[in-house]
């Protein structure tokens, strides 16, 4: 299933529910999937227009009177564009308000290099307070967004648009902030986020017919992250790689590092963006060239296991 259609449809049961909680869109509610959503709420889901730093102080001022209001937009304009909004109108004035930002990294594919969020993890995480949450597939985004809703704070939710094939069942339940074990192992710990947990699960394949065991580690929120569970897998297995579609620098690595360099200092091995800008193409060919397929996560745990 598309994850813009579980984003409304989970969304719009929230506001049937709340009567606090408003949308506010910036031109891209059909791209995302929310359009509907006003007809359906006319006083609650607004659409300002290509006005992103706007949008957020709006949101901020909304929060103020007691809304709870949701923010709509591609990553980099929800990140980078408007920084400055979140970081002061937003968490240093202690608001309620939950930022939506769709098509991070290579997913937004034809969109080019100046939509491609590399950094938009990198550029929110140094803020005080702010939660980062990136879904793996649609029932944790349909499951952990109700609990989202509840938390009081900026939370920046980075997701996936299109249909992704699911990870988790609807048998299994979350913790916003604490790590999702996807498998139990003792050679490598792979700590993976978004779609690159898809990526995990086929190197995973190639690995387990090598007679290698691989703890599998889905980090879903990147900020505050899981320290307990970081640590207890590096010390079993020794030897870390990590899995983002993000630059290597500030992201899911650089948090991963931080941990072990404080506490448990062990190899670390990394598969994502190397510092690069983004461009244009299809999934497939942009997987290929940053070096973010299953394959290239295999290469990487071979390297990090011989010099552990």
């Amino acid at each position: 299933m598309e994850m813009r259609k579980v984003l409304a449809e989970t969304l719009e049961g929230l506001m049937l529910k709340n009567e606090n909680i408003v949308l506010i869109d910036a031109d891209l509610s059909k791209p995302n999937g929310l359009i509907n959503l006003k007809d359906k709420f006319p006083d609650r889901a607004f659409d300002i227009g290509i006005s992103e730093q706007n949008m957020a102080s709006i949101a901020a001022g909304m929060s103020s009177y007691g809304f709870t209001p949701f923010i709509s937009t591609f990553t980099p304009f929800a990140s980078r564009r408007i920084c400055d909004q979140i970081a002061v109108s937003c968490a240093y004035a202690k608001q309620n308000v939950k930022i939506i930002a769709t098509d991070p990294g290579i997913s937004a594919e034809y969109n080019g290099g100046t939509h491609m969020s590399f950094e938009d993890i990198g550029v929110l995480r140094s803020i005080p307070e702010i939660v980062i949450f990136e879904p793996v597939d649609c029932i944790q985004l349909r499951k952990l967004l109700p609990k989202i809703a509840e938390y009081k704070g900026v939370v920046y939710i980075r997701t996936f648009r299109k249909e992704i094939l699911d990870v988790f069942s609807e048998n299994d339940e979350f913790d916003l902030f604490k790590a999702s074990k996807i498998q139990s192992g003792e050679d490598i710990s792979i700590f993976c986020t978004g779609i690159m947990v898809q990526e995990t699960l086929k190197a995973n394949e190639i690995l387990k017919s090598q007679g290698i065991s691989a703890d599998i580690i889905n980090i879903h929120t990147i900020k505050p992250i899981d320290k307990k569970a970081i640590i207890a897998s590096a010390k079993k297995t020794g030897a870390v790689v990590t899995a983002e579609n993000h630059n290597l620098i500030g992201g899911l690595k650089s948090s991963v590092c931080e941990v072990l360099s404080e506490c448990y200092p062990v190899r670390v091995g990394s598969v994502g963006i190397d510092d690069q800008f983004g461009q244009v193409g299809k999934m497939p060919f942009l997987k290929e060239f940053y070096h973010l397929r299953a394959e290239d996560i295999v290469d990487k745990v071979h390297e990090v296991i011989k010099n552990k």
